[in-house]
């Protein structure tokens, strides 16, 4: 792992438990504020939530590839991802490739929900960020729409 990408996962890190232990966070003594940012780290298979810059949570996700849509999503919770824009289909055109589509973040299919967390044992999407069913519970309640996201290599 390279020195700087080191140095993210300690700050991230840092900064979840800060944000985690804040006074009236932990007491329940007001309400969670929506996240104004995502930021996914392929390398990493983590997917951390900020708002102002803060982390308010980290998860492990799993990833792949995309080679195929799927207009009817069968996962529990979605969030599509406004992925590819008009730069990104520009780009995929010059070199020939399809740039892909229907990125969503959403948690397991109802019939394999009982996997929990084992599901990140394999990258099993189609290159969508995948989480657990209460995961993405937590996200859905945090992340309103017009969230930004960001993905890294």
């Amino acid at each position: 792992m390279q020195q700087r990408q080191k140095q993210f996962c300690v700050i991230a890190a840092a900064c979840a438990v800060m944000v985690w232990c804040a006074p009236g966070w932990c007491a329940g003594k007001k309400e969670a504020q929506p996240a104004d940012r995502i930021v996914i780290v392929k390398s990493e298979r983590t997917m951390t939530v900020l708002r102002q810059g803060h982390v308010l949570k980290t998860y492990k996700v799993a990833l792949y590839v995309i080679d195929s849509r799927n207009a009817h999503s069968q996962f529990h919770l979605s969030l599509h991802i406004s992925y590819p824009n008009l730069a990104d289909r520009e780009r995929a055109k010059k070199l020939g490739v399809d740039p892909g589509g229907q990125i969503m973040i959403h948690g397991l299919p109802p019939a394999y929900a009982w996997l929990g967390a084992a599901h990140r044992q394999t990258d099993w999407t189609l290159g969508c960020i995948a989480v657990t069913d209460s995961e993405i519970e937590e996200i859905w309640a945090l992340v309103p729409v017009g969230t930004k996201v960001e993905i890294k290599p």
